[in-house]
């Protein structure tokens, strides 16, 4: 059976830092339950555009990331990249939707592929066998005719492809607004609750 209170995010090397950070933090705030999972390039960009240097280990990471969000240790899950042990390798698993934010065009096409050598690529696998909620976050300029093709492809698969394109319409005045229009249309996909943002006519 199916758990709504917890949600699987992966992060990898694309640049889009502040969107995982955001996306971790209110997804915490809601009482949610975070399966996290890093690829080595992930670490490397949220070391450049966060300053967050995490260890490579996922028991560290998991010690350091609960102290930055003050969250219960049980509330966020770390996996390492080949830690096939890990639930969401398998469809038994109870997590009904996985985020992939922001996404890299090799996960993309991993994705597409089915190409499953990391836990990152295996769980979407997993959640594209099993029906449930699949969103990627692609971060990428321009987009090539391989890389639309691959999304076509995942589209056409089920799977809610949604590049953090904001919206101005709404007039923000810091960055933290934007990656908030971001973060806000990722979790109205994931049907989670939020205040981030007003709705159009609101």
């Amino acid at each position: 059976m199916i758990d709504s209170k917890q949600i699987a995010l992966a992060i990898t090397g694309a640049s889009g830092a502040p969107y995982a950070k955001r996306l971790i933090e209110v997804l915490l705030a809601s009482d949610m339950t975070v399966h996290l999972m890093v690829s080595a390039a992930g670490r490397i960009v949220l070391a450049d555009e966060l300053n967050w240097k995490l260890p490579a280990r996922a028991s560290d990471i998991h010690a350091m990331l609960v102290a930055e969000f003050q969250c219960r240790p049980e509330q966020l899950q770390v996996y390492g990249e080949q830690q096939w042990s890990a639930p969401l390798a398998s469809g038994s698993h109870r997590v009904p939707t996985m985020i992939v934010c922001p996404c890299t065009m090799g996960t993309l096409s991993a994705i597409a592929c089915g190409q499953s050598d990391n836990l990152i690529n295996r769980a979407a696998d997993v959640m594209m066998k099993e029906s449930r909620k699949l969103i990627v976050v692609p971060r990428e300029a321009p987009f090539s005719a391989i890389h639309l093709e691959n999304m076509l492809k995942l589209a056409r698969l089920g799977v809610c492809i949604l590049p953090p394109n904001p919206g101005f319409y709404f007039n923000p005045t810091d960055i933290g607004q934007i990656v908030d229009f971001v973060v806000a249309r990722i979790l109205d996909q994931a049907d989670i609750e939020h205040q981030l943002t007003p709705r159009w006519g609101e």
